[in-house]
């Protein structure tokens, strides 16, 4: 097991935070918090799809497992690829700490950041379409022509 896992489809959310809590308990952390994202039934979309761009991906968290290893803590990730529908969860995060006040602030600081810098693409599923999520997706820092 990584600590960043991409799958296919929704995750399998029980079998990865109990791999994850299964590895790490005995590991002398404090605190092992977790963060599911969920599918919302919004906007009458059936669900998201996501595109990733895994070289990108990999610098960017590899930035944070240096950040979160200063701390004496560990970031994990799993996200999905392709098509995950409503109510399903695309996103998990977690942070161990031996100190909880680490591990609540950097899981706080590492969604964030996640949701602004990752290179993932996002489009909604409306009718078995993907419709590009334009309004909801943030220009990855020194992409594009310009930069």
């Amino acid at each position: 097991m990584k600590n960043l896992e991409l799958f296919e489809g929704s995750l399998p959310v029980e079998k990865i935070t109990n791999a994850w809590y299964a590895k790490y308990k005995s590991s002398n952390y404090g605190a092992i918090i977790t963060f599911v994202g969920v599918v919302r039934d919004e906007d009458k979309i059936d669900g998201l799809s996501f595109d990733i761009y895994e070289p990108i991906l990999d610098t960017w968290f590899n930035s944070w497992i240096e950040k979160a290893k200063k701390l004496n803590a560990i970031v994990l990730m799993a996200h999905s690829c392709g098509d995950v529908f409503n109510h399903e969860s695309s996103y998990i995060a977690a942070v161990c700490s031996p100190k909880r006040r680490v591990a609540l602030e950097l899981i706080d600081e590492f969604v964030e950041d996640f949701k602004a810098q990752a290179p993932i693409w996002k489009y909604d599923i409306i009718n078995g379409n993907r419709v590009y999520a334009k309004d909801r997706s943030t220009a990855i820092k020194g992409s594009g022509i310009l930069s």
